[in-house]
């Protein structure tokens, strides 16, 4: 039986996981998501955090011990282990393969001029500076033509004289509802299970900061997210060609992989007038 700061504890923690969810349940409804469904995909994802993470000494979780933690039913966690991919996974490895190969159009030295912006491409691989030969150093396995068929659907991509030119201004996001998701599922996925790790570990291993203010005039804020994108951008664009450099000098070296993902965010509203406090956040 739970203790009263046990039940003190989770009682808190549900007040801030009502505010987390406010903006996922706003999208849900906007998709068409009613609670019925959202309650299936959740019990279907407690069932597969509880296999991944809460084995015993290296022995994943039995249906008996996933029922314990997770109160879902054994009959239905024998239903959710046996179901096939939901076409998340594909969803996400499309979208990193469309991301990939636009950084490095925009940091390869291959496929950059002198002032780091991204050159225009010839299609076919006989060009020093082809597109074929620029996803070819991403990924083999796919075809070149694909890529660009949903680069010029998203709106990445133009082709003017018999070249293929990057639309720099477009890439803050995709026109396909499909890849959007996709992005929203990777970057806020990847911000909360940092957010995560930091709540869950007595010292926090990733960094995450913000700054925030109330009370501010429209103007003033009009000009600190001008400014923020600016830097933010200068920030993106160097990690950006930093990274590239490094995967191409370490392709080949032995060892360990890992990924990693810096995001950037900027968020505003009407000021809380009963919410005074401001200034630097840190975790």
């Amino acid at each position: 039986m739970a203790s009263n700061d046990q039940t003190s504890a989770s009682d808190a923690f549900l007040r801030v996981l009502r505010g987390l969810l406010r903006p996922l349940v706003r999208t849900m409804i906007a998709r068409g998501l009613t609670a019925p469904v959202i309650y299936a995909l959740l019990k279907r994802v407690y069932v597969e955090v509880a296999q991944e993470s809460f084995g015993l000494d290296g022995t994943p979780p039995t249906d008996s011990r996933i029922a314990l933690l997770t109160g879902v039913h054994r009959k239905d966690i024998r239903t959710i282990r046996t179901e096939t991919d939901d076409g998340t996974t594909e969803a996400r490895r499309k979208s990193a393969l469309l991301a990939t190969v636009i950084g490095q159009w925009m940091s390869h030295p291959d496929f950059t001029d002198a002032k780091g912006a991204a050159l225009p491409l010839s299609r076919a691989a006989d060009a020093a500076t082809s597109f074929e030969t620029l996803v070819q150093s991403v990924s083999k396995d796919v075809r070149p033509r694909t890529v660009l068929d949903e680069l010029e659907r998203g709106g990445f991509v133009s082709a003017q004289d018999d070249l293929l030119h990057l639309n720099a201004d477009t890439i803050v996001g995709t026109a396909s509802s499909a890849e959007k998701e996709a992005f929203f599922g990777a970057n806020v996925g990847d911000h909360l299970a940092a957010a995560t790790e930091n709540l869950l570990s007595e010292q926090p291993p990733f960094f995450e900061r913000s700054v925030f203010y109330n009370q501010m005039t429209p103007e003033a804020v009009d000009q600190i997210e001008a400014e923020a994108r600016t830097q933010s951008q200068v920030l993106l664009e160097d990690l950006n060609r930093q990274s590239s450099a490094a995967h191409r000098r370490d392709k080949d070296a032995d060892g360990p992989r890992q990924r990693y993902r810096l995001g950037i965010y900027f968020y505003r509203e009407d000021a809380d007038t009963s919410a005074e406090e401001q200034g630097p956040e840190k975790t």
